[in-house]
Formats: structure tokens, C-alpha cells, sequence
């Protein structure tokens, strides 16, 4: 089958870019978090219908599907745009800055709408050009609300008719790279990511006469160099984990020792034996520890997102475009697998796909001191936007042609 040709998706996408943008723009201003995305959901319903495209709605969440049906029969790719923002009050000084307080889009989900939605009309403009179907997947709750397994436990697979996906791609703009760059990598590309508490009960007491209590703080703070320990000794290097305990929580006053404290930490690990492993390993470290000393814990673990797992051939497919669409010097292919977490990785599980990094670092930006995702100063370069439009077109019309 003769390729498409791409070489137009560029400058097409570049001459929407005021359009991509606005749109941009008016999703940061009103963010919206979790499950329930009402204005977000309304924006793209209204931006859909101007294309003649009919939205599929969600049941329990306000998610958004629609299909863009091309010339005749042919396979189905899936694209993901994700839309919900974080409970972080903006710092950045833009002029459209949130407009909700407490809420901001620091991780970019209101670019990837943009360009979805912007890739969505060039893809309507050419659909005389390929055969088969292209499947939008317009996404809340990818911030720890499992937003993509519902869509999933909903029939998002087979919103396109009997044909289901049998490519799936997504983009994540990201400061970690310069500004309209691909980075991408065959295999593990983000870890799975789960939710450690652990509740140490002791006995309390007065802090002058300690050996009459059984002190809980003392006890947390072993556990805390174990579970490092437990990583170092424990773990096979190279197939990783991190454990990191970020919240603590004991006591009232500097008198009195509590009967109880509590830890609360994440997990990341990039394979299901090393998850395995370290789980295990923390039940077992922390009952051994407080059994010590006479006192007792519960452990909780929460499993949260599995490893995001790129498809080799998808991803070969999404370098070879992006290096014709762009040149080899904005495409990488050799970066590093990212701690992060992410919830397109319920997709890959059924769908072969890959996800990959959009460069959104502005130019004026040291990549030492620029702020990263998820920091409430954190500003997106929008000329990269256009660069997500045209591979997200691009690798779309060659996944439909490659099948």
C-alpha cells in the first residue's frame, strides 16, 4: 500500500495554530479536575459539531468519543487527548491564567484537547485520502481518577462500530524536552504507579520518660531507612523502584509521645515481578520492625496505574514519521523511561500503541531551572502545539495504512 503523504501536515498544522491556541486558552482559564468535566466536555462537543462530527458522551464520567470515518473500509486508530487539570493555584503571570481557584492545567492536558481537537480537523479535511477510522478519545480523570478504565468499562473500544482499534497513540507535552521535539522508546515508558500508608501503633506517653512508652516516631523513622535499604539490597538495579515515604504524620506537642503515627508514600516500579517484590518487601520489613519493638502497624497498598508499555513496531512507526514530518534532530528515540505514571497505559494493555513526549520547554527557558509539569509556574511553549498536531495526523494516516 502506498504511503501517505505527509510533508503538508506541517504548514497545515502551522496555519491552524491561532485556532489551537484559542481553543488552548480558553480550557486554562476554566479548568476543571476528576471525573466530571462538564465545560470541558461542553468545549469540545461545540468545537466537534463544527466538523460535522457527533459526540458519544460518557455515562459515569464526562468523557467524549468521536469517530472520523474515511473513505471506504479499513482499520481503526485510536487517539487520546486527556483534559483534566490539578489542585494547584496558578503562578505563571499569563493573561489567560486559571480563572478557578485552587485549579490550574500544570501538566498540559489543555494543550493536548487543543491539538486533539486541531488534529481532528485536518484529519476530516483529508478523510477522502485514507480508508477505515480514526477514533477521538477525549479523556478525564488521567490525574489519579483511573478516567481512561472507565472509558474502557464503557465501550470505548467499540464506539467505532465492529472494528476495533488495532493502533492506539497519544501525546504528552512535557518542559523535560526542548520545545517541538518527539521523544519516545520502545518498551517501558512510564512506570506503574501504587499508594503505601502505613499506621504504627504504640504507646504514648511522657516525652521526659520514654522507656514507659512505646514510641511510634522512632519506629516510623527505621522504617523509612529500611524501606531505602529495601530498594538497594532488594531490588535488581536494573529493573527499578522507588519508594518514597512524603507524608508523615504523628503527635501534638513536644511533651508528649503519641500512641500512633502514620507514613504515606508512592511506588513506582516498571515491571510486575519488581512490583511483586517490593510490595512483599514492605509488608514484610514493617511487621518484622514494629514486631521488634513490641509494636504493631497496618500496611496499606493501594495499585494504582500499570506500567505504560510502547508497542516496538508502533513505535518505530511514530519515529520514522515524526523524523520525515520534522528531521532527525526533533525526534528521540533514546530516552530514558520516565518515573511518572500514567493511565493511557490501560490502553496499551489491549490496544498495541505507544505514547509519546511533545517538547514543550520554551526556548527562553533554562533546562535546568525550568519549571516542570505539575509546578503551579509551569508555561507551555504553544508554537509546539502545532508540531503535536501534525504527528498526531501523521501517525494516524500511517497506522491506517500500514494495516
Amino acid at each position: 500500500m502506498t504511503e501517505p503523504q505527509i510533508a503538508d501536515l506541517l504548514p497545515a498544522a502551522e496555519a491552524l495554530l491561532p485556532e489551537t491556541v484559542a481553543v488552548r486558552r480558553r480550557l486554562h482559564r476554566r479548568p476543571e479536575r476528576g471525573l466530571t468535566l462538564p465545560a470541558t466536555q461542553a468545549l469540545i462537543v461545540e468545537e466537534l459539531k463544527k466538523l460535522g462530527l457527533s459526540s458519544k458522551l460518557g455515562t459515569s464520567t464526562t468523557s467524549v468519543a468521536a469517530v472520523i470515518e474515511g473513505n471506504g473500509p479499513g482499520p481503526t486508530v485510536l487517539l487520546r487527548g486527556d483534559m483534566d487539570a490539578l489542585p494547584l493555584t496558578e503562578d505563571t503571570g499569563l493573561d489567560f491564567s486559571s480563572e478557578t481557584d485552587g485549579m490550574m492545567h500544570a501538566c498540559g492536558h489543555d494543550t493536548h484537547v487543543a491539538m486533539l481537537l486541531g488534529a481532528a480537523r485536518l484529519l476530516v479535511e483529508r478523510r477522502a485520502t485514507f480508508g477505515g477510522r480514526v477514533l477521538l478519545m477525549f479523556q478525564p480523570g488521567e490525574e489519579g481518577f483511573h478516567g481512561a478504565r472507565v472509558m474502557l468499562e464503557e465501550g470505548l473500544l467499540d464506539a467505532a462500530g465492529p472494528v476495533r482499534p488495532t493502533a492506539a497513540f497519544a501525546l504528552h507535552i512535557s518542559t523535560e524536552y526542548p520545545a517541538s521535539t518527539i521523544n519516545i522508546r520502545p518498551g517501558p515508558m512510564m512506570a506503574c504507579a501504587d499508594f503505601v500508608n502505613i499506621d504504627v501503633k504504640g504507646r504514648g506517653g511522657h516525652a521526659s520518660q520514654p522507656s514507659a512508652a512505646l514510641d511510634p516516631i522512632t519506629i516510623a523513622a527505621e522504617i523509612v531507612i529500611g524501606l531505602q535499604t529495601l530498594v538497594t539490597r532488594q531490588v535488581e538495579v536494573f529493573d527499578p523502584a522507588v519508594i518514597t515515604i512524603a507524608h508523615i504524620s504523628s503527635g501534638t506537642t513536644n511533651n508528649i509521645i503519641p500512641e500512633t503515627a502514620r507514613l504515606e508514600g508512592t511506588i513506582r516500579t516498571f515491571s510486575e515481578r519488581t512490583r511483586t517484590v517490593v510490595h512483599e518487601g514492605i509488608v514484610r520489613l514493617v511487621n518484622g520492625l514494629t514486631a521488634a519493638y513490641g509494636a504493631t502497624a497496618d500496611v496499606e497498598l493501594l495499585t494504582l496505574y500499570p506500567v505504560t508499555v510502547n508497542d516496538p513496531s508502533l513505535t518505530d512507526l511514530v519515529t520514522a514519521t515524526a523524523t520525515e514530518l520534522l528531521g532527525a534532530d526533533a525526534v528521540n528515540s533514546a530516552i530514558d523511561p520516565v518515573m511518572g505514571a500514567e493511565d493511557f497505559s490501560y490502553i496499551l494493555q489491549q490496544v498495541p500503541g505507544a505514547m509519546a513526549f511533545l517538547g514543550g520547554r520554551p526556548a527562553s527557558e533554562d533546562p535546568a531551572t525550568a519549571p516542570a509539569n505539575h509546578s503551579n509556574k509551569v508555561v507551555f511553549d504553544e508554537p509546539a502545539m502545532a508540531v503535536g498536531v501534525a504527528t498526531y495526523v501523521a501517525v494516524a494516516l500511517r497506522s491506517l495504512a500500514r494495516s
